[in-house]
């Protein structure tokens, strides 16, 4: 749609060679699959988008011995290293599945490329994307079938 919003990156820059734990933001063309909100906070946007209301089973595999590696997993003992998705922070209130290396993932490649609000302009993330909530709000409201993320490319001004 050709609009451009400050977002924040992963403390290890940008990358072409993303590999997990380097806290790196992956370069590339992403499509948003589909996300997760907090029923108790927020109310879902409307979005063509498909939303999950998450609760605090709901988990995302990031380890690489796991055969579920970078894929929605749940349970409150699971075996293998993970990220919780519902936080204590609002950072993940609506948090947005990127197409980075899923769904058939790449053990080692990078799991959980996430976008979702930001901490504060220029707080880096751990290698997702992270907008002003206000425009997280406004992309996943826009969001259309032929709509891409472009992480790394200078276009116009």
């Amino acid at each position: 749609m050709g609009r451009r919003f400050p977002v924040v990156i992963g403390r290890g820059g940008l990358t072409r060679d993303k590999r997990e734990g380097d806290g790196a933001t992956p370069i590339g063309i992403w499509r948003l699959a589909f996300g997760f909100y907090r029923p108790d906070r927020i109310m879902p946007p409307a979005t063509i988008l498909p939303l999950v209301a998450m609760g605090p089973r709901d988990l995302w595999s990031d380890d690489v011995k796991d055969p579920d590696y970078n894929q929605w997993v749940g349970g409150f003992d699971y075996p293998f290293s993970h990220e919780r998705l519902r936080r204590a922070d609002r950072l993940y209130d609506l948090v947005l599945v990127s197409d980075w290396n899923w769904p058939e993932a790449s053990p080692g490649k990078g799991s959980a490329i996430f976008v979702h609000a930001w901490r504060g302009p220029g707080r880096p993330t751990a290698g997702c994307l992270a907008f002003r909530p206000d425009h997280l709000r406004w992309i996943v409201g826009h969001w259309r079938p032929d709509t891409r993320i472009v992480v790394g490319a200078q276009t116009g001004p």
